[in-house]
């Protein structure tokens, strides 16, 4: 099995940085979302596990973010909202995002689904 470390120093490096000095990063972006947008529903996941990384890795997520600051603004807003709370974290180690932005009645209307996540097709695992 080939080091992931090999393919990706600085983003383990600075992740580990970030794990010393602060809480979880999963944690972290909870708390983030949680005080910038007072979801009413919020779900962080750590789908890490999926991907070629060292176990307890915290490296690639999803969020699952419900919230009335979204409404009527447009997905690629809603996006860059998220991004922009979270850009220590994706600067620091986060390899991946996966952002679920919804108002809550279109969470509502989706039937509160999330979807299931792909597997992973890429990275030094090929």
């Amino acid at each position: 099995m080939k080091n992931v470390f090999v393919h990706f120093p600085r983003h383990f490096a600075a992740l580990k940085r970030l794990m010393a000095t602060q809480m979880p990063v999963e944690q972290t972006i909870r708390q983030k979302l949680q005080e910038t947008f007072q979801p009413k529903f919020l779900e962080v996941i750590n789908e890490s596990y999926m991907h070629n990384v060292p176990k307890g890795s915290e490296t690639h997520f999803k969020v699952v973010v419900v919230s009335e600051k979204f409404d009527s603004q447009p997905l690629i807003k809603r996006h860059r909202m998220v991004n922009e709370v979270l850009k220590e974290e994706l600067s620091l180690g986060v390899h991946a995002l996966s952002i679920i932005a919804k108002t809550p009645q279109q969470w509502d209307e989706s039937g509160n689904n999330i979807g299931k996540s792909p597997p992973c097709r890429g990275g030094a695992g090929l």
